[in-house]
């Protein structure tokens, strides 16, 4: 029987690639995000290489409306096998120039989005024996990383969260898994509309700089993950 997965923030850069390489090793993924028009190229990409995928329009910071989506997958599908919480943003700049839309903005997506998905799939997974949550932070949320404080605060808490609930759940036959990416190229580290800064950026240089950090493809990130 193939796994049956929901991911958040599957339409683009980790999320994308975790979805793809999930259907190529025979799962089912329901990709939520809010950038649905992405989501569902990736649907349609996955669909043409044989894979099976769908779709959903949806904002993890809305809680009841992701508990009823989760709900609803794991009645249709069977079961829920898997949750990959995995939506995030990131603002870049000096702290003392974000504001409170700022800070809340990073901390109500990166860290409450993630607790809105464990809330929705935990007591589903408790119920059948079995489950695996995978929450995505960063090496940000293991290391200091000035400049993208709020993004470093989310994933740290992101870390403990996961660690914390991962000694909880085993007595539930519930798996936690924190995932902590390096520097992988995608929208957001280029500045993507979910990435955004809070200064004059000169891209060119900041090209140069990704090409000297050697950002690794999120396909090769997403295989090394799931092996």
């Amino acid at each position: 029987m193939s796994k049956q997965v929901i991911l958040t923030g599957g339409a683009s850069g980790i999320g994308r690639a975790l979805s793809e390489e999930l259907c190529r090793r025979g799962a089912h993924v329901l990709i939520v995000d809010r950038q649905i028009a992405l989501a569902e190229e990736v649907v349609a990409d996955i669909r043409a290489r044989g894979g099976s995928a769908e779709a959903v329009e949806l904002d993890v910071r809305e809680a009841a409306a992701l508990g009823a989506c989760v709900k609803d997958f794991a009645a249709r599908r069977g079961r829920l096998d898997y949750i990959f919480n995995n939506a995030g943003i990131g603002v870049s700049g000096e702290s003392k120039d974000f504001d409170a839309e700022d800070w809340s903005e990073v901390i109500d997506i990166n860290l409450c989005g993630v607790i809105n998905g464990v809330r929705a799939a935990y007591p589903i997974m408790i119920a059948q024996g079995e489950g695996h949550i995978v929450n995505t932070a960063s090496m940000s949320g293991l290391l200091p990383a000035p400049f993208t404080v709020s993004y470093a605060a989310s994933k740290h808490a992101l870390v403990g969260l996961s660690r914390s609930l991962r000694a909880e759940a085993k007595q539930y036959g519930v798996r936690v898994s924190v995932l902590c990416p390096g520097v992988i190229d995608t929208p957001m580290l280029r500045g993507g509309r979910f990435g955004r800064v809070k200064y004059e950026v000169d891209w060119d240089r900041m090209t140069e700089e990704f090409k000297r950090m050697r950002p690794l493809d999120p396909a090769v990130y997403a295989r090394r993950s799931l092996d």
